[in-house]
């Protein structure tokens, strides 16, 4: 039984979130889809989150090293100790992660994850959730989120992953959109669409280590990096 990592709730509900469109620009099968329709559009009825920032949410609870509900821990006392950045908002945890006093949130076009504003060593924790995919050039952003982070600190993030293929470019491709169908913005440009060597890119990016966080395989995963 799945358990909700933010407030504990064991209902769920879903909904179709992934249009036709996308399902044929991305070439995803009956099962493909449906997996990527769960992650996106099963929901806590609980608190709202969704499967994706669910398995966010149990990669932070991972490495704040708490058994309590991240919606309970951003309260604590030691959750203050730690300093994170979100970049973009990484699915419905954001007001849930702007508990915690030493929060950071900084958006696109304000932050380049190509050449972010941040000192080395800054945060404790980064975080972003299916924000990777946009970007042009994800080693160099990973290794941007590396740079910034202390050395005993954490990168968590998700990206959307179709674990029986290979991650592949879309660049010569037509362009092809996340998000609503009816938004063209730059921004929502897919570059890459991430298969089961995703995690390759965290290592190219020059972290020493990889963790895979299934919370609803394949639909829910997230990805811990340390430096």
């Amino acid at each position: 039984m799945t358990v909700c990592s933010v407030c504990g709730g064991t209902r769920f509900e879903r909904r179709a979130v992934l249009g036709d469109l996308l399902a044929e620009e991305w070439g995803l099968t009956a099962r493909e889809r449906d997996y990527v329709d769960r992650q996106q559009g099963c929901q806590c009825v609980g608190c709202g989150a969704n499967l994706r920032s669910i398995a966010l949410a149990e990669a932070l609870r991972t490495v704040f090293g708490t058994e309590s509900l991240l919606g309970d821990f951003v309260k604590t006392e030691r959750a203050r100790k730690f300093s994170v950045l979100e970049i973009n908002e990484a699915g419905f945890l954001t007001p849930v992660l702007a508990a915690m006093p030493g929060h950071v949130f900084r958006t696109y076009p304000d932050i380049d994850m190509h050449a972010m504003p941040f000192a080395e060593g800054t945060f404790d924790v980064v975080t972003h959730s299916d924000t990777l995919e946009h970007v042009a050039d994800p080693v160099r952003a990973l290794a941007e989120c590396r740079r910034i982070l202390t050395p005993n600190g954490a990168l968590c993030f998700t990206i959307p992953i179709i674990v029986d293929r290979m991650t592949r470019s879309r660049a010569g491709l037509p362009k092809s959109y996340h998000g609503n169908p009816d938004v063209r913005a730059e921004d929502y440009v897919v570059h890459w669409e991430f298969g089961a060597d995703a995690w390759t890119r965290v290592m190219e990016a020059g972290f020493s280590s990889v963790q895979t966080i299934a919370v609803d395989y394949p639909a829910a995963l997230a990805l811990i990096a340390r430096p």
